[in-house]
């Protein structure tokens, strides 16, 4: 038995003491208990620490005695993909979820050892609950068992999945996993507060930052993942309604609701029922993300097929699900609201509406994301529903839920004057009024409605963040002086986590533009192409000057020299290719299979703050089939060297042998304001995650700033009221 299986059998035991202990001593009362669960939490994360160096050294060893290491890398894997290797497999990554579950837990009871005891108490039981199932599928599941051995011990491995050679990979799956496993933090101690009965707002601000750490982390893998099938796929899209795309939005979108509405419980002592169903339908959600991708119950590219752990998640998700329901209902008196809705037109009606749009979202894509499934069950036939489905629903929901987001920052808690509301709106609808007028009048784009509602969308809530920032600075820089930039980043540090959040606001806005942008003006032309052709792509000539191919590390490449041109202007030069790689048995014969394997696209972009133009190649390999053939029957072909040299031969011919290549070309107008968005959301996540001050001397000077806004008759009282209102 292996050092790092000792680890997981240990962990796993260790996990089942948790679950005693800490339930033994939440129920007495015997804190000694409770602290000895505590203590095997932070054990099960150093086992698990241990446990995943463990594996990791037996990849850059390359140990193929380990099943794991022989299934996803090989001797000619280069060291970046091989300590990357790990999460590409099943039982790879749910090693990194016990990992990344041992970090937080770890985090989070070290940091509330002082307080919250009773609750603290029952949410390590909780917690231990879900490192023991996780341990527990690896230790009874062969195919979830990360260090079953090889039998017999192949002399090379399979190596990576061509797909995953991507630098984005080294980030991605260990994002979503820190997402998906940090909601789990919350989810506990909402438990632990329903079980004991404290379910004021103590217990979300004990966990409010993992919660953030958890949505900033999800919304990384996300971007990633789209980033990802942007170049790397050779469909030309970022998100394709991919049912494991959908299983990481659906508890970013649930996740991203709750983070909203604990405002409410914190400020007025509202939504507590609707709270805790959003942080347990948050975390059922992240389990059913993982089970989807292991699963194989949806096709999906990113899903790694047929196994036998789909039962042991839908039995886990069932238990968190009525668990959760039992405790939620038997506990309705004690979560009666403190406060009742005043006003609709008030802070709280607007995060109450937007709460509403997020799971409107989240119950579209659940729909047609199982349609599948729900379409076979009822007609024995499975049917789906593609990307038209979900844009004729998605879009709606999206540009409401911008607007929304706009409109609750200028408006206060309880209740607003009508008159003063439509003062404070003027400017927002006039920005609006004229973004639609350029993107219809000038940009042609009156007959797509949704493009045209977007655009408002997007201008009407950066006008309101505009006059928010520009207002609350003002209010800074005359109670402190100094220049304007000074009384922003001052404003800022004073209340991070409100500014934080209209950041992401921002940024959401700005990616809004993006999608409508690139989905409304885009121009795309796929064609075969002669080697010296020219052809037009919108306002674009491109010329398919030449052939290119390149033989390197077992990677065949066939591509195309673009030459891009505009009014008779050269714009640039564009080299996509494709990418060939060898399969893992001789049947095609030795020389054939490095053909006919498996094959990636490697795109030719030029992106710009107003355009990329996208390209993708699918050489034509005929002329080269009776080389091949001839190779394969060459004495001796079996010989390595021999198979080097022949193979070179080969694609170094192509250049002067290909006649044409089916090519892809799109103009996609300000896609880059997506990415751009991302990375200011991403600002504004950080922000409302640094530490603040002192929340009393915040409170004071905030005060002290609203007066001297008022005094200096800011432009809107709105920053002022914000700047009162405090951290």
């Amino acid at each position: 038995m292996t050092f790092g299986r000792i680890c997981i059998l240990t962990a796993f035991a260790v996990a089942l003491y948790v679950i005693a202990a800490g339930f033994y001593g939440a129920r007495t009362g015997k804190r000694e208990w409770a602290v000895s669960a505590r203590h095997g939490m932070y054990a099960i994360c150093g086992l698990a620490v241990a446990s995943f160096i463990a594996l990791e050294l037996a990849y850059i060893r390359s140990d193929f005695s380990f099943s794991l290491v022989a299934l996803n890398s090989s001797t000619t894997t280069p060291l970046f993909y091989k300590l990357t290797a790990i999460w590409s497999s099943q039982a790879g990554s749910l090693l990194l979820w016990v990992l990344v579950l041992g970090i937080f837990s770890t985090a989070v009871l070290y940091a509330t050892r002082n307080t919250h005891r009773e609750v603290g108490a029952w949410a390590t039981g909780f917690l231990g609950v879900i490192a023991a199932f996780f341990l527990g599928l690896m230790v009874f599941y062969s195919d979830a068992n990360p260090f079953l051995a090889s039998s017999p011990v192949p002399v090379e491995g399979n190596g990576l999945a061509p797909l995953l050679r991507h630098p984005s990979m080294m980030f991605h799956p260990p994002m979503l996993y820190s997402g998906y496993v940090g909601f789990s933090i919350p989810f506990a101690f909402a438990l632990g507060a329903l079980v004991t009965r404290r379910v004021d707002a103590s217990w979300i601000r004990s966990t409010r930052t993992f919660a953030l750490l958890a949505w900033t982390f999800l919304t990384i893998g996300i971007l990633l993942g789209s980033r990802w099938s942007y170049n790397e796929l050779g469909w030309g899209g970022y998100w394709g309604w991919d049912p494991v795309e959908n299983a990481s939005l659906l508890p970013w979108l649930v996740g991203t609701a709750f983070i909203h509405s604990i405002m409410v419980q914190e400020r007025r002592g509202m939504l507590k029922v609707w709270n805790v169903s959003l942080i347990t339908a948050t975390f059922a959600l992240a389990v059913l993300g993982t089970f989807l991708v292991r699963s194989g119950i949806l096709d999906s590219i990113h899903a790694f097929g047929e196994s036998t752990l789909g039962i042991p998640f839908l039995v886990f998700i069932f238990v968190i699900i009525v668990t959760s329901t039992s405790l939620i209902v038997s506990r309705l008196p004690d979560l009666r609201s403190a406060h009742r809705l005043d006003s609709l037109l008030s802070r709280e009606a607007m995060f109450l509406i937007n709460n509403l749009l997020f799971v409107g979202l989240a119950l579209v894509v659940f729909w047609g994301t199982f349609f599948p499934l729900i379409s076979e069950a009822l007609t024995g036939e499975k049917a789906s529903v593609g990307p038209p489905w979900f844009n004729q629903y998605i879009a709606p929901l999206a540009i409401a839920l911008v607007l929304v987001s706009g409109i609750g920052p200028i408006i206060p808690w309880r209740r607003m004057n009508r008159a003063k509301a439509k003062a404070l709106f003027v400017a927002p609808a006039v920005a609006a009024a004229i973004a639609v007028a350029i993107t219809g009048l000038l940009a042609g784009v009156f007959n797509d409605v949704a493009a045209t509602l977007a655009f408002a969308a997007a201008a009407f809530v950066l006008t309101v963040m505009i006059r928010e920032f520009y207002g609350g600075a003002r209010a800074r820089q005359k109670l402190e002086g100094g220049s304007l930039l000074h009384g922003l980043s001052r404003l800022v540090s004073r209340n991070r986590r409100r500014y934080g959040g209209y950041i992401v606001h921002i940024g959401i806005a700005t990616m809004l533009i993006g999608v409508a942008a690139s989905g409304a003006f885009n121009t795309k032309t796929e064609r075969n192409v002669k080697v010296g052709e020219t052809f037009r792509v919108g306002d674009y000539d491109i010329k398919y000057v030449r052939a290119t191919s390149e033989a390197k590390n077992e990677r065949l490449s066939f591509g195309a020299v673009l030459e891009v041109e505009k009014d008779g202007k050269f714009v640039t030069t564009l080299r996509p290719s494709r990418n060939n790689y060898p399969l893992n048995s001789d049947g095609p014969g030795p020389i054939a299979r490095y053909f006919e394997g498996e094959v990636t696209s490697e795109v030719g972009l030029d992106a710009g703050l107003t355009k990329d133009i996208w390209t993708a190649v699918s050489p034509s390999l005929e002329p080269l089939r009776q080389s091949i053939t001839d190779g394969n029957r060459l004495p001796e072909i079996e010989d390595p060297r021999l198979q080097a040299l022949v193979i070179t031969a080969i694609v170094e011919s192509y250049p002067t042998r290909a006649e044409s290549a089916r090519i892809l070309v799109i103009v996609n107008p300000m896609v880059t304001w997506l990415w751009i968005g991302g990375v200011i959301l991403l600002l504004g996540a950080l922000t409302a995650l640094w530490p603040s001050g002192s929340p009393l001397r915040g409170r004071l000077t905030a005060a002290s700033a609203a007066r001297a806004a008022r005094a200096a008759k800011a432009p809107s009282d709105a920053p002022a009221k914000e700047l009162e209102e405090g951290a």
